[in-house]
């Protein structure tokens, strides 16, 4: 299925035309404090996103729809212009794709933990002591050394990040419709690999036969001695940014999931940044080649998931410090928001809106600050996730007129 495009007598000028510049702090929105009545970006010390919003359109954003709580990555697929309920994206496509994994169609992908189990087979640690980059490299590299693929079909593992790793089987008639067999909790044992239908029985042994393999060749390991398997999903390409939009698309982000997100939208990943600050060098870097610019920061979502509400503060006053050197680069349109929200009073993601801001020639302005009070009562009201790249665009003047 198709994701949904713009209509067709929408016309875009593709040819030439003014640049776009996606800034997504991840998890922006937030719940107010209970001493102070204000959210984390309320809170916030941000007078470069402050004067930005008092001369921009805002609003608030619903990610995929009013009371869902979003994933990142159907999440990142609204803010890209597709829509998410039209067709799911597992996170092990997403990984896959972020840790620059060529998939062709019919690979299907899984995201792994590395996890630490008991010798009566029951998880000790989902996470197992998230191990370093290079330690998991290690292990990688001995399951590769010893892992026995099944007669036509080619089975990969990859590190993606300290425990997180990802599974690529190719072959003939593969199911990728199988159950997670992460139970969520310690103390208890890995589920057994489940198809959701009995078509995928096959490919559901198969796989459970390769954990059990990655069990006996890291049983010597004291710490990470197996798998746990979430996100099964089967890869079809999408339409491009350039099929599309007519725009030659970048994206810029430290963690591999969403440069997979953005690998899947068919933007090039022209870098993989180590920090914040070293994001916004490589946006510089690669600006002038390209007409859309994703731009992700990370921080804000993990001190939400940590209920750390100083370090979320925190993360956005580093961001904020660095938005004079995105305004530098001169875009015609400037978008800042969230994925979704994580309030660190609730740890999660969650169903609120996202604080949203427009900045071009074009805008209303109304605000005087950038934050979920201001923004509520913006020009934008509450936009729909999948509905953002249409008003990017129509402020880049990049749309033609609807009919006549």
């Amino acid at each position: 299925m198709v994701p949904m495009q713009l209509p067709d007598e929408l016309a875009i000028r593709s040819e030439g035309g003014p640049k776009i510049i996606l800034v997504v702090l991840d998890g922006l929105g937030g719940l107010p404090h209970p001493d102070t009545g204000r959210t984390e970006l309320e809170t916030a010390r941000t007078p470069n996103l402050d004067a930005l919003a008092s001369k921009s359109s805002v609003g608030l954003l619903s990610p995929v729809g009013e009371g869902i709580t979003p994933g990142s990555g159907p999440a990142h697929l609204a803010l890209f212009g597709y829509d998410p309920v039209e067709k799911l994206i597992g996170r092990g496509v997403l990984s896959a794709l972020g840790v620059g994994f060529e998939l062709a169609p019919g690979d299907v992908a899984a995201r792994l933990n590395l996890a630490t189990f008991a010798e009566d087979g029951t998880v000790m640690d989902r996470r197992a002591g998230r191990p370093s980059d290079e330690e998991a490299r290690r292990v990688v590299d001995r399951i590769n050394d010893g892992i026995e693929a099944p007669d036509g079909v080619e089975v990969h593992f990859i590190p993606e990040k300290e425990h997180r790793v990802v599974l690529v089987l190719r072959g003939e008639g593969l199911f990728p419709e199988l159950e997670d067999t992460d139970p969520q909790r310690t103390g208890l044992p890995a589920h057994p690999v489940r198809p959701a239908s009995e078509e995928g029985r096959g490919t559901a042994e198969m796989v459970q036969g390769l954990l059990e393999q990655v069990r006996y060749i890291l049983s010597d390991e004291p710490v990470a001695n197996g798998f746990l398997a979430r996100g099964f999903a089967g890869y079809e390409p999408y339409p491009s940014y350039l099929d599309r939009y007519g725009l030659r698309a970048a994206g810029c982000a430290r963690y591999p999931m969403y440069r997979g997100v953005a690998r899947l939208a068919g933007m090039a990943i022209p870098g993989v940044p180590s920090s914040t600050e070293d994001t916004v060098t490589l946006v510089e870097r690669i600006a002038a080649e390209h007409d859309f610019v994703f731009v992700h920061f990370k921080d804000t979502d993990s001190y939400g998931h940590d209920g750390d509400f100083d370090g979320k503060v925190a993360a956005i006053e580093e961001v904020d410090a660095l938005v004079p050197r995105l305004t530098a680069l001169d875009p015609a349109v400037l978008v800042v928001t969230g994925d979704h929200s994580t309030p660190t009073l609730y740890r999660e993601h969650s169903w609120h809106h996202v604080p949203l801001l427009i900045a071009s020639t074009w805008g209303r302005p109304s605000a005087k600050s950038f934050g979920e009070t201001d923004c509520r009562g913006g020009d934008l009201g509450v936009v729909r996730g999948k509905d953002l790249m249409s008003l990017a665009l129509a402020h880049a003047a990049r749309l033609d007129k609807y009919g006549a």
